[in-house]
């Protein structure tokens, strides 16, 4: 369907949006997807400072870097990558050693640019906001006192946080008081049907959860996790020689589910005309946020629906908006908005893949 500006709208359309955006600042934002920050920044363990093992470690960061981006270990063959591997000081802006480890900070745009001219498929730093409900036992406590919920600003949270960090996932953990570590019991976490789970979350705005049963035997740690994102859901196990290996684990496993739904493939994208219906002053500020990280602008308001033009893959424009808690509407649901007006009858017509969503 092509959709027109008129000179006036465009005018219109910056007024209203500085008058909207200066009203957000005064309402709560809803759940939408969160920017990684230090997303190219890669701390990796070190024995020494020799040429030999800083070489090894840039190798591992790179490694690291490689799972953030694409969520795939990418075992195999093409040739530009495993160049890269070999050696990936092309790509490093700078590292230096902190304690026993080594701090390496990748260039965006090098390591980008390299990556898809490898040809793969990257995630932006726009992901989604997971909540961790972590039942297991606290570093340090030594005592066979029983699991416990691990909250925000309690002893196990820095793990936690690492190991996201490491990962590329921005987390939120509970606030683990009284009523949510009655809530947290084994059957609770490992239940499929995760309503319980979801009505205690919705305070923390999130877009995914994760459920992690911990426990440790003889020395050996060990998890069983499920991971809710929108509509879909799995689980699995890991094993874990300590507790921060098998956080790590954990995350990286729950990275491996989610970065499908939101890489984009070099020459994937397409231009897309996108509708959203039922827009008011908070559903707007989120818009701005969560389209204008995918690059998207504004063509047109209507009311309370708004057209935005971009270069996506549909599957990713819908993973991010369900997410944000829209739904797809069917073409025949509404009218479509007029496609020409007495004004615009001089201005190009956007061409693009049409879809529509609304609250």
């Amino acid at each position: 369907m092509p959709i027109f500006v008129s000179r006036e709208l465009a005018s219109m359309r910056v007024f209203l949006r500085s008058i909207l955006l200066g009203c957000a600042g005064l309402v709560a934002p809803l759940a939408f997807a969160a920017q990684v920050n230090g997303l190219y920044q890669v701390t990796e363990a070190v024995s020494s400072q020799q040429p030999e093992e800083r070489a090894q470690a840039l190798q591992r960061a790179f490694d690291t870097l490689l799972l953030r981006l694409t969520g795939s270990d990418l075992e195999g063959g093409q040739d530009e990558l495993a160049a890269l591997r070999k050696n990936p000081q092309p790509l490093v802006r700078q590292y230096a050693y902190e304690g026993d480890s080594l701090v390496v900070d990748f260039d965006p745009v090098a390591t980008e640019q390299r990556l898809r001219q490898a040809g793969l498929a990257l995630w932006g730093q726009n992901r989604p906001a997971l909540l961790l409900w972590w039942l297991g036992r606290a570093p340090g406590n030594v005592e066979d006192d029983g699991a416990q919920l691990i909250g925000d600003g309690q002893a196990g949270a820095p793990m936690l946080r690492e190991a996201a960090r490491h990962r590329g996932l921005p987390l939120r953990l509970p606030l683990a008081d009284l009523q949510e570590q009655l809530l947290a019991t084994p059957e609770t976490l490992t239940q499929a049907d995760a309503g319980t789970l979801h009505d205690a979350s919705a305070r923390y705005d999130a877009d995914a959860l994760l459920a992690v049963l911990a426990s440790e035997r003889d020395g050996e740690w060990s998890a069983a996790w499920r991971l809710w994102l929108g509509e879909e859901n799995t689980q699995g196990k890991v094993a874990a020689p300590s507790q921060e290996a098998l956080a790590d684990a954990v995350l990286l496993a729950a990275s491996r589910f989610i970065a499908p739904h939101y890489v984009v493939a070099p020459g994937a994208a397409e231009q897309i005309v996108l509708e959203v219906s039922g827009v008011d002053v908070e559903r707007f500020a989120e818009l701005e946020r969560l389209l204008g990280a995918m690059g998207a602008t504004l063509s047109r308001m209507d009311g309370e629906r708004l057209v935005y033009r971009l270069q996506s893959r549909p599957e990713q424009v819908r993973a991010q908006l369900r997410v944000a808690g829209l739904h797809e509407l069917e073409h025949e649901q509404e009218p479509a908005m007029a496609e020409v007006s007495a004004e615009a009858e001089d201005e190009p017509v956007e061409e693009g893949t049409l879809m529509r969503f609304g609250w």
